[in-house]
């Protein structure tokens, strides 16, 4: 029979009826097979209406026993609907097998899983954390999943490169040059998929992740300042070395420049002296010039262009070896040169602290502690002493061994 919508409407719609509605829908959505349920918490206007239905007295208990059959013969007698279901969705659309759809979204996203070939894309959704990352980032939806495996596998593919804009590589491949931006999933993905920081935010953490895939983001900004490194070649890097060298200069290269076109670095099996501030540049360069070890500044935490050419040196067989402030910041910045630049300390140490902390230095506030990975006993000490100390204040030292070359 066709429904009347407007008597069925006076009889079960409305919103005082949308939580009873809501309950009764959820019997078909789960599948119950149960005639006859409880309804329990009943509100008056709930109660009255189911009381209306089925020919009972009001009452004013709270809970009511039903049978299925019996809902579905009441509204075909009232010639509203032939049954519940069909009043249900009448009033509000259809209902679906929660069970069923939710054994079908599973079937989806295992062939989705299984049909996945490219190595990297494999190893990703092979990985527990990947795959979860992957389905949360498409929102359960396996459909939205393809679509996204799809779009990571055209980047990777392309990957590593050599110094390409972030934007025009994601123009290239996904036409949007917006679409690999920070917080875009798929370059979430991207980055996952070859083993780095998929938390990446807006800056300089972004832009260092993208370096080590020879992909720039604002290529020429914080370049990197060094001091008569060898080069060998005509990488325009090597050319601008050589000219600075020759003349005992410091000189700053862009990650345009390290990235576009490597230098040739001429550095195997030679220590590369590392230091925290600019100013220790230029002490070196105004005492050794053209005597000077190569020396390389971080300027703080190593941003893009720092680590893709420390990077590069490592890669050439340069041992690397860092010097910082010795206050918290300092073996901060320490730890992660140390870790993830395979640097080893350079006159960085609890003795070194010890010896250097003897004259003038600032005070170190008490809060803040960072433990130095390289020296349990360094950290210990600056709380003991409760004194900060910069490169600037022991140059001296540091220069001594810039000299021997």
């Amino acid at each position: 029979m066709a429904v009347d919508i407007d008597r069925l409407q006076r009889l079960l719609g409305g919103p005082e009826l949308a939580d009873l509605r809501g309950r009764l829908r959820a019997r078909f959505e789960k599948g119950a097979v149960r005639d006859g349920f409880t309804l329990t918490g009943l509100a008056t206007a709930e109660r009255r209406a189911l009381a209306g239905l089925l020919g009972r007295a009001g009452g004013a208990a709270g809970s009511m026993h039903v049978r299925l059959t019996d809902l579905d013969v009441a509204l075909l007698r009232a010639g509203v609907a032939s049954t519940l279901r069909e009043a249900l969705e009448a009033l509000d659309g259809p209902i679906h097998d929660v069970k069923a759809v939710r054994m079908a979204r599973e079937e989806a996203w295992s062939a989705l899983l299984a049909s996945v070939k490219h190595a990297r894309l494999r190893a990703l959704v092979d990985d527990p954390a990947g795959r979860t990352l992957l389905k949360r980032l498409a929102g359960g939806d396996p459909r939205h999943a393809a679509e996204l495996l799809e779009s990571v596998g055209r980047v990777i593919r392309r990957l590593p490169e050599s110094g390409r804009p972030l934007a025009q590589l994601a123009a290239a491949e996904l036409g949007d040059a917006h679409a690999l931006d920070a917080g875009q999933a798929v370059a979430t993905l991207v980055l996952r998929a070859f083993g780095l920081d998929q938390s990446a935010v807006e800056g300089e953490r972004a832009r260092n992740q993208w370096a080590r895939l020879g992909i720039s983001v604002n290529e020429l900004a914080a370049p990197v300042l060094c001091l008569n490194l060898p080069a060998t070649g005509n990488a325009v890097a090597a050319n601008v070395v050589r000219v600075a060298a020759a003349a005992g200069d410091p000189v700053y290269l862009t990650l345009r420049m390290l990235l576009r076109d490597p230098p040739a670095w001429d550095i195997s099996g030679r220590r590369v002296y590392v230091c925290e501030n600019p100013s220790m540049l230029s002490i070196a360069a105004d005492q050794l010039g053209v005597n000077c070890a190569p020396l390389i500044c971080t300027n703080g935490m190593p941003a893009a262009a720092q680590q893709t050419l420390l990077r590069q040196l490592i890669e050439r067989g340069a041992n690397l070896a860092y010097h910082g402030d010795f206050d918290w910041a300092g073996i901060r910045i320490g730890n992660f040169v140390m870790r993830e630049l395979q640097a080893s300390p350079w006159r960085f140490s609890a003795q070194d602290y010890d010896v250097a902390s003897a004259g003038t230095a600032g005070t170190l506030p008490g809060s803040g502690r960072v433990d130095a990975s390289w020296d349990s006993r360094l950290s210990e000490a600056m709380c003991t002493r409760r004194k900060s100390i910069h490169e600037e204040a022991v140059w001296e030292i540091m220069i001594a061994d810039l000299a021997r070359i």
